[in-house]
């Protein structure tokens, strides 16, 4: 069996590792990169978690599910009128599925458009290389690199003692293909993919309860635009309950029944269709025969690395969400860059302080840098600025006035610190905050800026000038 060579090899075709894969081929590497996913025909369907059961999905989920919303709810405000409006789950299930198609395809054609050779299977460590480098199993080919970036990405955690099925108690990834709306549907956590995945079905007709431990909704978040986001979700009859203790889960023939204890500590039974378990992720280090050279894992199975994504392996490096920080696709690919980059002796970067984080409900929720909380606790002198969609005329014009927008600045620099977005395409208007955030921008900057005329883009200057009390349209 021969050995095939290469520069660098990427285990992990999710967004760090293609990414990382490219740029590396960009700066004149030979590449390759390994991925073991599957399509419904077992070819290759690389893009990880994210294009396959995660980002990408749901997205496509969430769009044909707030259509639904408004054809049912909001058409007649416009003067359109329907008769025997029904959804063929069916067909919306498909259409996710060719765009998930799609997307792996696109990843391929990249592939083969900058010269990276593709391995379809699992990679894995065979042993470390005299003379510097490392061989690397896959199928029954073996690959030989002086750098190998692990980008092997997450897994969903389930219950203790309660496995998923994929058909009663669900994960992401048989949240995504549930055949049937559910008469009634479980969530087991509050964070991101339990609300979005409890968002679509919510929409289509379900009636949808949220169990989450923890005492309050969205921590991670400012409190303000939480609160917010919790009214509107609330005023949708998406149900969450706090302060949950669960209990035994039962799955039985037709349904799920989950025994928990409320905040008050009354016992409680919660009876459902179907029961989705959304409680966090673990890193995916399963099969990548670490010890087998010795590479570093901590307690919690993520791989440790040092701030430019160094394992304690050299030639060895580790990008996304099998390493510490953020769970975020752009995160991934934003490191993935970065360690190409410094390969190659060039100086990548990740600027941790203005990654986006985002919740594409309706409505979205989105925000950058510093909570107000944060920086309460952190003593530090600030002024606060909000500006409600209520008061923007493109959002009258689209019938979408919910939230609105926070900045937070330095109380004596004036420094944008943290911008928090509730409302409209907040994931399309929380890029602004980040590009002024990253040339260091004050909140006065913003005020400053001509913005087009009617947008919601009008709100985000608005919220500026509420920094120094001069709203022009509030």
């Amino acid at each position: 069996m021969t050995t095939k060579s290469f520069d660098v090899v990427v285990i992990g075709g999710g967004p760090g590792g293609y990414i990382a894969a490219i740029r590396a081929a960009q700066l004149g590497f030979n590449v390759a990169c390994i991925d073991e996913w599957k399509n419904e025909k077992g070819g290759p369907a690389p893009g990880g978690t994210c294009t396959n059961v995660g980002c990408i999905p749901s997205k496509a989920l969430l769009q044909s599910s707030e259509h639904y919303e408004h054809a049912a709810r909001h058409f007649a405000e416009h003067g359109i009128g329907l008769k025997d409006l029904s959804i063929d789950v069916a067909t919306m299930v498909g259409r996710k599925n060719t765009v998930v198609k799609q997307n792996n395809d696109g990843i391929l054609y990249l592939f083969k458009k900058n010269k990276v050779a593709f391995f379809h299977g699992r990679g894995s460590f065979v042993k470390a290389v005299e003379g510097g480098g490392y061989e690397i199993a896959v199928g029954g080919e073996t690959l030989q690199a002086r750098q190998v970036i692990v980008a092997t990405g997450s897994n969903p955690r389930p219950l203790p003692g309660v496995p998923f099925d994929e058909e009663l108690v669900l994960s992401n990834d048989g949240a995504l293909r549930i055949g049937a709306v559910p008469k009634t549907l479980g969530l087991i956590g509050s964070g991101v993919i339990g609300l979005e995945m409890g968002s679509v079905w919510r929409r289509l007709g379900a009636q949808v309860t949220v169990l989450e431990a923890l005492p309050g909704f969205l921590p991670m978040a400012d409190e303000q635009i939480a609160k917010e986001a919790l009214k509107a979700f609330n005023k949708q009859g998406l149900k969450i309950e706090f302060g949950v203790k669960v209990g035994e889960v039962k799955a039985g023939k037709k349904g799920v029944s989950v025994a928990w204890t409320d905040a008050k500590g009354q016992a409680q039974t919660l009876e459902v269709d179907r029961l989705i378990v959304s409680i966090g992720r673990v890193p995916n280090t399963t099969g990548l025969n670490a010890e087998a050279v010795g590479l570093k894992l901590d307690e919690r199975g993520a791989i440790v690395v040092d701030a430019d994504c160094r394992t304690n392996l050299a030639g060895v490096w580790a990008v996304g969400d099998v390493v510490r920080g953020p769970m975020l696709a752009h995160k991934a690919e934003e490191e993935g860059v970065a360690v190409a980059e410094r390969i190659a002796g060039q100086h990548g970067h990740v600027n941790f302080d203005t990654i986006p984080f985002v919740i594409y409900t309706s409505p979205e929720v989105a925000w950058v840098g510093k909570t107000e909380q944060a920086l309460k606790a952190e003593g530090r002198a600030y002024k606060a600025g909000t500006f409600p969609f209520l008061a923007n005329g493109r959002a009258r014009a689209l019938g979408d006035t919910t939230g609105m927008v926070k900045f937070l600045a330095d109380a004596k620099t004036d420094e944008i610190l943290g911008v928090h977005i509730v409302g409209p395409q907040a994931s399309e208007l929380i890029s602004e905050a980040v590009v002024a955030m990253e040339f260091k921008a004050s909140a006065e900057d913003i005020a400053r800026i001509c913005h087009a005329h009617p947008s919601l883009s009008e709100a985000t200057k608005e919220a500026a000038l509420a920094v120094d009390k001069r709203t022009l349209n509030f």
